[in-house]
């Protein structure tokens, strides 16, 4: 099957533009906080690796796959640091500010290393 019969196509000068529409299956992908953020990161600095991903019909199921293991990672990360450091339940009840600073401060440190590892790279 050539391209053009992939693609419609729209004349802009005197270029052929394809014009891409998302499949059924694409526009049903929702992302989450890190497909978003990834996504971001590639629009700005991988545009010709989105157009090509884009056009191959991979772009969004790659994103949603970024989602979920950022979302995984993320989740095993707090869960290793909380352990780690002895942050429980019963810290939790007893003095529940210094609860909330010590988890919010591993959600940071949780989020540099996604960040640094999967979404800015």
């Amino acid at each position: 099957m050539s391209n053009q019969n992939k693609f419609q196509y729209r004349q802009v000068g005197d270029y052929l533009i394809p014009n891409l529409i998302l499949s059924s299956e694409e526009a049903k992908v929702r992302l989450g906080k890190w497909g978003m953020l990834h996504k971001d990161y590639m629009l700005k600095n991988k545009k010709v690796t989105v157009t090509i991903m884009t056009a191959e019909g991979r772009f969004w199921q790659y994103l949603a796959e970024i989602d979920r293991q950022a979302s995984e990672m993320f989740d095993t990360l707090v869960e290793q640091m909380k352990e780690k450091e002895g942050i429980t339940e019963q810290l939790k009840a007893e003095n529940q500010m210094l609860w909330v600073q010590k988890m919010s401060n591993i959600q940071n440190r949780a989020t540099k290393i996604i960040n640094a590892e999967l979404i800015y790279t």
